[in-house]
């Protein structure tokens, strides 16, 4: 846990400790409170049908994080999670060979440097001459591989180095089942980096004709832009293709939502009362979801530490009993 999340999870548990201590604002004091027999509550009366609110201040919200936004129109996306791993894009590998046999005077390039076009990477004295001669770089880039050593014979057309320009990579994605017949070219790909997270957005360029022979997938391309240099050839990655958007006119984030004796509720903001309202919905998303019923454009609904609303109603309801 990150310690700005665990900052945040004191400040909630605080906050509950403090409102259960001080109790919430729909308390009614006990003298007032109808009971049986009382004018204003028949016998059999279900007190449960009024709606479950609670009562939080602004400063307390603050330190709990919970955080309000509004209801809105959006989008819910029809999306599909793959995996796929990094490549060089062709033709920006470049082989650097000797041109003339002969033994290895010097190398002036290692495995990770960069290089820019026309650097010099190494010397060889030729056999047919007996002059040195110079071996440049053809392209900008980073050195991918080395196969000389200082002393050692390279031969006519000997691979000495691999450059590749690295700063755009294809990523491979790897489509099984039923995805592949409706995922085609031009759809919007977010791909994430498996080491820390990073994602960029691009778009997929094609569908491969081929199947991986190994995975018996098919194969959609997108190129990514390596501006960190931190997408590195060969590393596997998570990517989230969107095939088709559909317009809703009222969405909510998946961390809105909570569930009440058996009901999807969302929690309403009124000043700072805080009221649980119980929701139909529709269609959902990785992040997202479409309101049906329940709620109206414009509210302000909890988005962030919902739980801890919810909690402080319990706590309020519990009370309420005894």
């Amino acid at each position: 846990m990150t310690l700005s999340a665990s900052r945040t999870a004191l400040a909630a548990s605080l906050l509950l400790a403090l409102l259960a201590l001080t109790g919430c604002g729909k308390d009614t004091p006990a003298d007032a409170a109808p009971g049986h027999g009382e004018p204003g509550h028949e016998e059999g009366e279900d007190d449960h049908d009024a709606p479950e609110s609670t009562t939080i201040t602004a400063a307390m919200a603050g330190q709990a994080g919970i955080r309000v936004a509004p209801v809105v129109a959006g989008t819910i996306a029809d999306e599909h999670d793959v995996q796929g791993l990094l490549t060089p894009v062709d033709g920006r590998v470049a082989q650097v060979t000797a041109r003339f046999p002969g033994p290895i005077r010097s190398l002036r390039a290692n495995v990770g440097d960069r290089v820019a076009a026309g650097q010099v990477l190494a010397s060889i004295e030729s056999n047919l001459s007996l002059t040195t001669y110079t071996v440049s770089a053809p392209i900008a880039g980073v050195v991918l591989a080395r196969q000389a050593q200082v002393g050692g014979v390279a031969g006519e057309g000997t691979p000495l180095f691999e450059i590749g320009d690295l700063s755009t990579l294809w990523v491979d994605l790897h489509i099984f089942g039923n995805d592949t017949q409706h995922i085609t070219a031009g759809v919007p790909v977010t791909v994430s980096r498996m080491t820390d997270g990073v994602s960029q957005a691009t778009t997929l360029e094609r569908v491969l004709p081929g199947t991986a022979t190994a995975s018996q997938s098919t194969v959609a391309r997108a190129t990514l832009r390596n501006d960190d240099g931190l997408w590195r050839p060969g590393a596997a990655v998570k990517a989230r293709i969107v095939v088709a958007t559909t317009p809703a006119a009222q969405i909510v984030p998946l961390s809105a939502l909570q569930s009440m004796d058996g009901k999807d509720v969302v929690f309403v903001r009124t000043a700072d009362t805080y009221t649980a309202r119980p929701v139909t919905l529709g269609a959902r998303d990785a992040t997202q979801v479409e309101v049906l019923s329940g709620l109206t454009p414009g509210e302000d609904v909890v988005v962030e530490q919902s739980y801890v609303v919810k909690a402080d109603i319990g706590k309020a309801g519990a009370s309420h009993e005894h």
